[in-house]
């Protein structure tokens, strides 16, 4: 800490400071450098094109074992389809006439498509597509062509079935499979995330007019955020030949792109502008400004990215395509906002300012003027801080119990990968007419596939284990038939359809999909020589899924923590600080789950999101939250633990410090928490629930942690521990110094005791 007196060091060191200072004396080569790098970037990306995650990919285990088995034998699974034919009052049964001139009508409707093949009437000799009841009966047929784009030629199908429905009054005809269901969620949600995303951009830059009040002020933090998005576009092509990438990596990318970059470049302006207002020349101000929210957005953008690298540990490649998306997007926001923007600043100067919004710029606006010491702050941040530091012992006590009451119901998270009308309920007509197919063939919609490899496929030891899993897959009460068999000779590969017993409730189907990996499968598989028999399908997979995730929990955990334990350490050079950085972090979690299990799982309050209680949260949602969040949250925990460092090492005490630090950060964190949770707000509108889950569940935990715990909680913890709070051990002493850079930071002004300000 600088003493009266003392000689202040004026060499600029640290990264952010030699930085922003190069960039503002090289100011378009800085500039230049930025552009080129952004149309390298996409151009590499756009020549090099963009490997996507396969389905063999996916997981790991069994249903990787049955997707590489069948891709070896070179085996194409068409796309099927299915069409209910059913008894709308109940009263006609499939052996009327009525109902058969239907079904004979359907079959000759899909076939004059001409993209169609193996047609399967519920009247052939062979067929058990006609319900128990006798009322509902299912023509069947596979689409011709490649089965990956099959969406794109099912609409003339579709159009002649529902011609066949108009004929038929008494009768619900409804066509239903991978290809309808595909282009149906196409056409219902692919706009809407498109909409979700372009609004994304003008809701942010609307938010940050208000913030700044000038038009170029707020321009800047979109610009960076855009470009830094189109860089990493272009970088996802060319990784994705070394890790696959995803369209869910991609919405994830722009996601946390677009907020970081926002934040980073907020935090580096509102520093620049604050210290002009002061009185400091622009050289200054920005030199400040480097040295300060500098380093303080590459302190947490590395943060942040170590926390996204927590995905990579999960060894499921969806997952780690979104880890790497944000790992690089953040990456590369962080590069921008030290590089890039001090150069533009410096060629904007005084004009940053252009574009002024009567009563919103901070000249203009009312109480936008100095605090005690000069200080210019929140007025409502000061008299919640005059509460909270008057009282911390008290405000801690409310602030915990409060966040703990919220993150209880987090105790009885279920989670699991949601069926079709948890997904979508009833906003869907096919999600009705997969309800139907399920109550009339248990588990008939989405059976489940076994996949056999044997050395010789037609041996009688495997034809023998083909027939006795046939049976014993209904006797064991897993299926109810019909079980399929489908022998590919020339392969030596068999695969096995078993519906499900359970159907669409998950949790009767994987009981059954028990018994059929535990029991039957080594019963009748388990003897044969050289036989592989892995079990795959929607509710395998599901399954597989849901235990890989809970498997990857405590390796994620430990490295996010660990690591960003370290970093707080090193860069804050205080044992004190890194634990409550973790503990904090935390806590915030904790109660976003909360929510999310309030809210999604029991339907406390669901309407007022315009969502509803499913009973279950998305099983990969739980661990995404936590890398998002903990990465996110320590945006506001390193800025605003930096300033109060930065008062310290100027001489305040310590509870001037702590306020010093909060009220000159709380507009900052506020304007960027608003834009996170009217990002994230954004996709909690779509309609599919997972998506609801994931923007409701960001944006929750967003506001919770700008406010309870960064405007409560941290001062008041801070204001506890006191001088503890800088506490290292001696054997720590050895570290790297990372801490705050005071090169160029104006000394603060401390009140004297005869009422005139001197400087420390």
């Amino acid at each position: 800490m600088a003493r009266n007196g003392e000689q202040r060091d004026h060499r600029v060191r640290g990264v952010a400071a030699r930085a922003g200072g190069w960039s503002a004396r090289h100011r378009w080569a800085a500039v230049g450098i930025w552009v080129l790098f952004v149309v390298v970037a996409m151009g590499l990306g756009s020549v090099a094109g963009r490997v996507d995650v396969s389905e063999d990919d996916q997981l790991k285990g069994e249903t990787s074992q049955a997707a590489r088995i069948i891709d070896d034998a070179g085996i194409d699974e068409p796309a099927g389809e299915t069409v209910l034919v059913q008894s709308k009052d109940g009263q006609l049964r499939a052996t009327a006439p009525e109902f058969k001139a239907a079904v004979a009508d359907v079959v000759r409707a899909v076939e004059g498509t001409g993209k169609v093949t193996a047609v399967r009437s519920p009247y052939a000799a062979d067929a058990r597509t006609i319900s128990k009841d006798g009322r509902t009966a299912l023509v069947q047929f596979d689409m011709r062509g490649d089965p990956d784009t099959a969406a794109d030629r099912v609409e003339p199908v579709q159009k002649a079935v529902a011609g066949v429905a108009d004929d038929h009054d008494a009768l619900r005809i409804e066509e239903i499979g991978a290809a309808s269901m595909n282009k149906t969620f196409d056409d219902a949600f692919g706009e809407d995330f498109q909409r979700a995303e372009y609004s994304a951009v003008p809701v942010a830059l609307g938010i940050l007019l208000i913030a700044f009040g000038a038009l170029v002020a707020a321009l800047l933090p979109v610009a960076l955020a855009v470009t830094a998005i189109m860089a990493t576009m272009g970088l996802m092509g060319l990784v994705s030949h070394l890790q696959p990438m995803s369209e869910t990596a991609n919405s994830v990318m722009l996601l946390v792109g677009l907020a970081v970059g926002v934040d980073y470049c907020l935090f580096y302006v509102r520093r620049e502008r604050e210290e002009r207002m002061k009185g400091h020349d622009p050289q200054t101000a920005l030199r400040v400004a480097a040295a300060t929210s500098g380093r303080a957005i590459i302190v947490s953008g590395v943060t942040v990215c170590v926390a996204m690298a927590g995905m990579l540990f999960t060894g499921l490649a969806e997952f780690q395509a979104m880890g790497l998306a944000s790992l690089m997007v953040v990456a590369v926001a962080m590069v921008g906002s030290v590089t890039v923007l001090p150069a533009l600043l410096s060629l904007l100067g005084e004009r940053v300012e252009k574009g002024r919004i009567p009563f919103l710029h901070p000249t203009k606006r009312r109480g936008g003027g100095n605090g005690a010491n000069g200080e210019s702050g929140s007025r409502f941040w000061s008299r919640v801080l005059t509460v909270v530091l008057a009282r911390p012992a008290v405000s801690v006590a409310v602030a915990v119990v409060a966040l703990l009451a919220i993150a209880a119901p987090a105790l009885g998270m279920k989670t699991q990968n949601l069926t079709l009308d948890q997904e979508f309920g009833d906003s869907l007509p096919i999600v009705a007419t997969y309800d139907r197919v399920n109550a009339a063939f248990p588990g008939g919609s989405d059976p489940a596939e076994v996949v056999v490899k044997a050395d010789d496929i037609n041996s009688a030891d495997v034809r023998a284990a083909l027939a006795d899993f046939r049976a014993q897959a209904v006797s064991s009460g897993a299926s109810r038939g019909p079980v399929e068999v489908t022998v590919h000779r020339d392969q030596n590969v068999a695969i096995i359809d078993v519906p499900l017993v359970g159907g669409s409730d998950q949790d009767k189907a994987e009981k059954s999909l028990a018994l059929l990996r535990d029991e039957v499968r080594p019963a009748t598989f388990g003897e044969v020589d050289g036989a592989e028999a892995p079990i795959t399908g929607q509710v395998a997979g599901s399954k597989d899924f849901n235990d890989q995730i809970v498997g990857s929990v405590v390796p994620v955990f430990a490295f996010v923590v660990t690591f960003a334990f370290l970093l707080m350490l090193l860069s804050f050079r205080s044992l004190t600080v890194a634990i409550t950085s973790i503990v904090l972090n935390l806590l915030s979690v904790g109660a976003a789950y909360g929510v999310l299990v309030a809210i999604f799982q029991h339907g406390w309050g669901a309407s007022l999101v315009g969502a509803e209680g499913v009973g279950a949260i998305i099983a990969w949602l739980p661990l995404f939250l936590f890398v998002i969040l903990f990465g996110l949250s320590m945006d506001y925990h390193v800025f605003v633990v930096s300033r109060i460092k930065e008062a310290r090492l100027q001489g305040r005490t310590n509870l001037d410090a702590i306020r010093h630090g909060v009220v000159t950060t709380a507009g900052v964190v506020t304007s960027a928490a608003v834009i996170m949770v009217a990002v994230f707000s954004i996709f909690g509108t779509l309609s599919m629930q997972s998506m609801k889950q994931m923007g409701v569940g960001l944006a929750a935990a967003i506001l919770i942690d700008a406010t309870v715990i960064r405007g409560v909680l941290l001062p008041a913890v801070m204001a506890l521990l006191g001088e503890r709070n800088w506490y290292l051990p001696k054997w720590l002493h050895r570290m790297p110094d990372l801490t705050h850079d005071e090169a160029g930071m104006e000394p603060a002004p401390v009140p004297h005791e005869g009422g005139e300000e001197v400087r420390v």
